[in-house]
């Protein structure tokens, strides 16, 4: 700091940049001339006192009671607040810049015996003037800036402040963290709400392409009679051979139901559902792969999975029996899982369809075992269901005979056992919706089981296995003995066996029933 007299209110320059940045010059005589020397330093010279020999003059500083005015020197040009000027009356802030490669000074008036401490809003002031100001390219102005900025404040201010500072960062650190937390937490949401979009929109393609169409139903028809004649040959051949067998069908036949449904996805926070999107003309908009698009803000229909199973009434028609994976289809794929995922999966629909029935029943789901792939379903308040099936009391024998009865294939089969004549009508009206077909072949009375005989290999605990045919579609169906006792619930088929399937045993069922009514 450099002093020239003493007074009680001096003027003073605060050097911002240059080799002597956070210097203050102060500014007691009525003249004070202003050399810039080679090295950038500003040197102050008092009226008749020369100036360095290897410094230029650069600019004049008079003052004239409370007044001071400012002017260039014929060496050295002046910016004022960034403007070049020859003369200039300076005001309390004033950015004055010295020749091309002098300092950028603020100007100030002090009391001469005490300099007071900078506020941080004039801190912050400077910075952003010299910004304003300065005349260099703006990466290095921001860069400069930003530098003394921050040295000042921790030069110039209060410990008190510098210690609110260090804990507003402190706090500004946990916050961030935090922030960075709930951003992995939103974005692995949001990455498990794309999959399960995505999943369920290649479920909704799959079943598209599977899907009965009109120009389809006589080749479907023609084709399934082939698959299916061998299993109505060996029905003809069991009941031909066995009495007993064609009762145990016909008494067993009326609780046996084509179990149909259909689930969506459900945001947990809005309660909106996943829909398709519309394009013109109200059209389903598809992806490039086939895949519909989906949305919550869809305005399209619901985005539904559609399903069918088996499931039989036991007892006196209180409850359905079926497996786990038709009462909770969507079971542990993506597109249904539990847990943090942002959509949950809801039964949009859930029907079953009882022979000689045109009506449906409604369904819900009442429990489903933890361990075994068993459920139980209870009808609509006011539905009367037909006889129930007995349980077994003992598991089978190996080399025994047992019935499987269900709707292997689903819609399929059954359309290739309604006749020609019920395929000419839907062809003729185009009416090959999955509910309306399934409601059609009700009101016909075409809502039957297929049945199906063979030998046990094996029951152990935890399954019983038999080689009687059945297929996708059949599961949750009853597994008979040929006295008409369920033994199994058929639920998977092993083609790698030999076309073995597996049964969960009737002793599971009578446990999950029990355990209904303790609660």
């Amino acid at each position: 700091m450099t002093a020239l007299s003493h007074s009680p209110i001096v003027a003073a320059l605060e050097h911002l940049t240059g080799r002597c940045r956070g210097e203050v010059t102060w500014i007691t005589g009525a003249r004070t001339a202003f050399w810039l020397a080679a090295d950038g330093g500003l040197v102050p010279v008092g009226p008749g006192e020369d100036g360095p020999d290897d410094a230029t003059l650069v600019a004049r500083l008079a003052r004239s009671g409370a007044e001071f005015d400012v002017e260039a020197a014929d060496k050295g040009p002046l910016w004022v607040n960034g403007i070049r000027v020859e003369q200039a009356r300076l005001r309390p802030g004033d950015m004055i810049e010295f020749g091309e490669n002098g300092p950028i000074s603020r100007f100030r008036v002090f009391d001469s015996q005490r300099r007071p401490k900078p506020t941080l809003g004039e801190i912050v002031g400077d910075s952003l003037s010299y910004l304003h100001s300065s005349r260099r390219p703006l990466p290095a102005r921001a860069a400069r800036a930003s530098g003394d900025l921050t040295r000042r404040l921790i030069r110039d201010t209060t410990v008190l402040f510098r210690v609110a500072v260090l804990g507003a960062l402190m706090l500004l650190s946990v916050l961030v963290y935090l922030q960075y937390r709930t951003d992995q937490r939103l974005r692995a949401e949001i990455q498990s709400g794309t999959a399960q979009v995505d999943v369920l929109a290649s479920e909704l393609a799959a079943a598209r392409r599977d899907a009965i169409r009109k120009g389809d139903l006589a080749a479907l028809r023609e084709d399934l009679r082939g698959r299916l004649s061998t299993t109505s040959e060996r029905l003809e051949t069991l009941e031909a051979r066995s009495e007993a067998a064609r009762r145990v069908i016909g008494t067993a036949r009326p609780a046996v139901a084509f179990v149909q449904g259909s689930y969506g996805l459900r945001d947990r926070e809005s309660g909106m559902m996943l829909r398709h999107v519309l394009g013109p003309g109200g059209v389903p908009l598809m992806q490039p792969g086939g895949q519909p698009f989906l949305s919550l803000l869809g305005e399209g229909p619901v985005a539904e999975v559609q399903f069918n199973g088996t499931g039989f009434v036991l007892g006196e028609g209180a409850v359905l029996v079926t497996n786990r994976h038709v009462a909770l289809p969507w079971g542990e794929k993506p597109a249904g899982r539990d847990g943090p995922a942002p959509l949950e999966p809801v039964m949009t629909r859930f029907l079953a369809y009882f022979p000689g029935r045109p009506d449906p029943v409604q369904l819900r789901l009442d429990r489903v075992s933890e361990t075994v792939d068993l459920a139980l379903l209870t009808p609509e308040e006011g539905a009367i269901l037909p006889p129930g099936l007995t349980l077994a009391e003992a598991p089978p024998a190996p080399g025994e005979g047992v019935i499987v009865m269900g709707y292997p294939t689903g819609l399929m089969s059954l359309l290739a056992q309604s006749g020609a004549q019920f395929v000419e009508d839907l062809q003729a009206t185009g009416e090959t919706d999955f509910w309306t077909v399934a409601a059609r072949l009700a009101e016909a009375g075409l809502i039957s089981p297929l049945a199906s005989r063979g030998i046990v290999g094996q029951a152990t605990e935890a399954a019983v296995v038999y080689d009687a045919e059945t297929t996708h579609g059949g599961s949750g169906g009853p597994v008979l003995t040929l006295d008409g006792a369920v033994t199994a619930v058929n639920t998977a088929i092993m083609p790698e066996f030999g076309g073995s399937n597996l049964g969960v045993p009737a002793h599971h069922i009578r446990a999950l029933i029990a355990e209904r009514e303790v609660n």
